[in-house]
C-alpha cells in the first residue's frame, strides 16, 4: 500500500469508528471511489487497534476507577463504586463475540458486500433518527440496569454486518432505552474496548502465522494516525451530544448509503 492509502484509511477509520455511522462503509467507499485495491482485513483490524488505544486513553480515568472498585469489590464480595460497571461491559461483549465467531465460521472470507454495507447504512440510519427522536434524555449510564446491558448488547451483536455500524447500534439501542445522547455515548465507548481486543487479537494471530507476508510499516502507520484522530474525534463528540440531536449523522448515512448504492447497481 502507498503511504497516502494508509494515512488516508487510518484517518477515515479513526474519525469514523466512534460516529454512528459505519466505519466499515468508508473503508469500502474510499478505495472504491478511488479504484485503489482492498486494503484487507488485516489492516481494517490494525487501525482498529489504534481506535482501541485513543478510547482506553481518552477513558483512562475512568477505567482506572472501574477496575479499581472492581478489584475491591472481589476482594469484599459485594459491589463497591463503580464495580458493576465492569460486568456491565463484559456481560455486553458476550452477545457480540459470540456472533463474531458464528459470521467467522459460517463468512470466513467477511460480509464486507457493498450491497450489503448500503442497505444496512440506509436502514440503521433511518432506526437510529427514530429512537432519537422518541428517547428521553433523563437516564446517565451509571441508571444502566442488567435489562439494559442485555438489550444493548444483543444490538451490538448486530454490527458483525458491516455498515451497521457498532456506536451506532449501540447508541441507537442506549436511546431507545431513555438513555441521554452523551450516556448512549459514553457506554457504547466502552462497550468497544473488549470488542476491539477480541477483534484485534484474533486477526493480529492471523497476521502472526504469516509474518513473511505481512507489511508491518503500514500496519503501525496506520495504528497510529487511526489513534489521533479516533481521540480528537471522540471529545468532540461528547461534546457535541450535549448540545445536539443526531440528525446530521442519520442524514449523512442516509446520503453515504444512496452513493453506495449507485456505485453498485
Amino acid at each position: 500500500m502507498d503511504s497516502w492509502h494508509v494515512v488516508a484509511l487510518a484517518l477515515v477509520q479513526g474519525l469514523t469508528e466512534f460516529l454512528p455511522v459505519s466505519s466499515s462503509a468508508h473503508l469500502i467507499l474510499l478505495p472504491l471511489v478511488a479504484q485503489w485495491p482492498d486494503q484487507g482485513l488485516t489492516f481494517d483490524v490494525a487501525v482498529h487497534v489504534g481506535t482501541l488505544a485513543a478510547v482506553v486513553a481518552y477513558f483512562r480515568r475512568d477505567l482506572g476507577k472501574m477496575l479499581a472498585d472492581w478489584f475491591e469489590s472481589l476482594r469484599v464480595r459485594r459491589a463497591v463504586g463503580e464495580s458493576r460497571m465492569v460486568w456491565f461491559v463484559v456481560a455486553g461483549t458476550i452477545p457480540a463475540g459470540l456472533a463474531g465467531l458464528l459470521v467467522e465460521f459460517l463468512f470466513p472470507q467477511g460480509l464486507r458486500s457493498p450491497l450489503v454495507i448500503a442497505s444496512t447504512t440506509i436502514g440503521f440510519g433511518l432506526l437510529l433518527w427514530w429512537t432519537d427522536a422518541v428517547g428521553g434524555q433523563a437516564r446517565d449510564e451509571h441508571g444502566i440496569a442488567w435489562r439494559d446491558v442485555l438489550i444493548i448488547g444483543c444490538a451490538q451483536a448486530l454490527a458483525v454486518i458491516p455498515g451497521t455500524s457498532r456506536s451506532g447500534v449501540t447508541i441507537t439501542a442506549g436511546r431507545a432505552l431513555g438513555l441521554s445522547r452523551p450516556a448512549a455515548a459514553r457506554f457504547s465507548f466502552l462497550l468497544s474496548i473488549p470488542v476491539i481486543i477480541l477483534a484485534g487479537s484474533l486477526k493480529g494471530y492471523e497476521a502472526l502465522l504469516t509474518a513473511s507476508t505481512t507489511q508491518w510499516a503500514p500496519l503501525a502507520t496506520g495504528s497510529l494516525v487511526a489513534f489521533l484522530s479516533a481521540y480528537l474525534c471522540i471529545d468532540v463528540f461528547l461534546k457535541l451530544m450535549a448540545r445536539m440531536s443526531l440528525l446530521p449523522f442519520v442524514v449523512y448515512r442516509l446520503v453515504l448509503g444512496v452513493v453506495l448504492l449507485a456505485l453498485v447497481l
